[in-house]
């Protein structure tokens, strides 16, 4: 079981905590983004395009199918995933379905042309129906994941959107600076290692970015590690640096580097090791006393790339 309490971190920095700002009043408005509108209208006739799409749609899962698309002998299609979690009997009319294809469906939708699902959030893209789908898995308009740490959060939408979700809904820090001073403290650090889970965001340079903190095992030593998520895509991520540093008595680490996408997972950045890893005895080290509690500050700035 997770020990996701016991760490705090306290904050000084010289920027302004956006919750005091006018900008933490922007709310969930943005959650229409989300949901993409429906062509179909019950006032308006379906287009031939509309038509055909919707006889692409399977009649039990509802995504597009793609071959080899089944049929029954009455006409019923599904998809070939679907055919199996019905037992081979349409869902429809209940007939065996055999293994009858429906070739002229198939033909059909490989004639098609079709926008991209996300068109409503800004990709003017039109593909080939077969390649539809493998351009949507990618594409950079699609919704964003929740970057909270763990995967327990399915939230998705647009940058605007997970801003107000995780201010109102995980109650993440949220500050406008682009330096920061962070202390983070845990009573015992000998306590489940991999518990350790923090997250704050910082408003810079008219983007957000999330500064992670981390226990976890690295082989069989208990490490930390520190690093930070853009909020938005690789390209513009790469137009970003940031430089992390922890130290005491005499002695320093320094981390630079590009901060990562929320495209990639908190957990896929940690297992890459891209950031500021600090073994426990030098964190410990770090924080002075007789090192039975961590008391580690990581100090910081974000910086564009190419500004002066």
């Amino acid at each position: 079981m997770e020990d996701v309490g016991v760490v705090e971190c306290l904050t000084t920095c010289d920027g302004i905590y956006e919750g005091d700002s006018n900008h933490s009043r922007r709310r969930h408005h943005h959650h229409h983004h989300l949901f993409l509108a429906s062509a179909k209208s019950h006032n308006k006739a379906l287009s031939p395009a509309t038509s055909v799409h919707e006889l692409l749609q399977c009649p039990v899962c509802t995504n597009s199918m793609f071959p080899p698309i089944h049929q029954c002998l009455n006409g019923h299609t599904l998809c070939s995933i679907c055919k199996l979690r019905v037992n081979n009997r349409c869902p429809t009319c209940r007939e065996e379905l055999g293994d009858i294809r429906c070739l002229a469906l198939e033909k059909v939708a490989e004639s098609l042309e079709l926008p991209c699902k996300y068109c409503s959030l800004g990709c003017m893209e039109i593909f080939p129906y077969y390649n539809k789908l493998k351009h949507e898995a990618q594409c950079n308009f699609r919704p964003y994941n929740c970057p909270y740490p763990g995967s327990e959060c399915s939230v998705v939408g647009d940058i605007p959107f997970l801003v107000g979700h995780l201010r109102e809904d995980h109650k993440v820090d949220m500050h406008i600076v682009s330096t920061f001073n962070h202390l983070y403290v845990k009573s015992n650090p000998r306590e489940v290692d991999n518990a350790a889970r923090m997250l704050m965001v910082f408003n810079c340079y008219s983007q957000y970015f999330c500064l992670h903190f981390e226990a976890f095992l690295l082989g069989m030593a208990p490490v930390y590690i520190a690093f930070l998520r853009f909020m938005g895509d690789a390209v513009e991520a790469r137009k970003f640096g940031y430089r992390l540093e922890v130290g005491a008595n005499g002695r320093k680490l320094i981390w630079e580097g590009t901060p990562r996408s929320i495209r990639d997972s908190d957990q896929k950045v940690r297992d890459s090791h891209d950031g500021l890893i600090i073994q426990r005895n030098m964190a410990l080290f770090f924080s002075g006393g007789d090192r039975k509690q961590l008391k580690l500050r990581v100090a910081g700035r974000i910086w564009k790339e190419n500004s002066t």
